[in-house]
């Protein structure tokens, strides 16, 4: 099952207050961006976000994990994100331990 719509347009409003969200479709589903940043990725109407140590620190030991799709990397699961307040502090300490991503126009 792929991502509705609707389901879009719910995690963009409540992703939004903590930065600059946008989301781009990739291979069937979407990824989600922050800043700049690759943050994780929505799928099945879930958000699964890359896991960093400040969003350990956070979320807690019973932190929901999963993986988005088979073969990729386990993320935090975000299922419910009614508490925009939380959800966007766990967003921004997250945002702080990731990379940007490299420039493709770098000559190697």
């Amino acid at each position: 099952m792929s991502c509705t719509d609707e389901y879009i347009q719910y995690v963009l409003e409540q992703l939004n207050p903590a930065g600059d969200v946008s989301v781009r479709k990739m291979f069937g589903e979407y990824g989600f961006y922050m800043d700049g940043k690759v943050m994780g990725l929505i799928c099945d109407n879930q958000v699964f976000l890359k896991k960093t140590d400040a969003g350990a620190d956070l979320l807690g030991e019973d932190a929901m994990e999963g993986y988005a799709y088979p073969g990729a990397r386990l993320s935090y699961v975000f299922e419910n994100l009614d508490d925009q307040d939380f959800v966007c502090q766990v967003l921004k300490a997250t945002w702080e331990e990731l990379p940007y991503p490299k420039s493709k126009n770098t000559k190697r």
